[in-house]
């Protein structure tokens, strides 16, 4: 999760990500951050994040995001 917390800092720095449930719905992280967090989780964690996968629902919140890569590492 840590990893995950410094790659949403280099995204979009200045955001409370350990708190922020609404990342998506505030438009705090717009589609060019998402493009790039998707790049970055990809790399990061060796994962393919499919197009059907990059919807609000798994990006609202770290906490959802990291529910999203742990399933796709399963998945793997």
């Amino acid at each position: 999760m840590e990893a995950l917390l410094k790659i949403l800092e280099d995204v979009q720095p200045g955001v409370d990500y350990r708190n922020c449930r609404r990342l998506i719905d505030d438009h705090i992280l717009d589609s060019l951050s998402i493009l790039a967090l998707v790049a970055e989780l990809e790399e990061e964690f060796d994962i393919v994040i499919p197009t059907v996968e990059i919807i609000p629902d798994n990006f609202n919140s770290a906490e959802q995001i990291w529910a999203l890569i742990v399933r796709l590492r399963q998945e793997d």
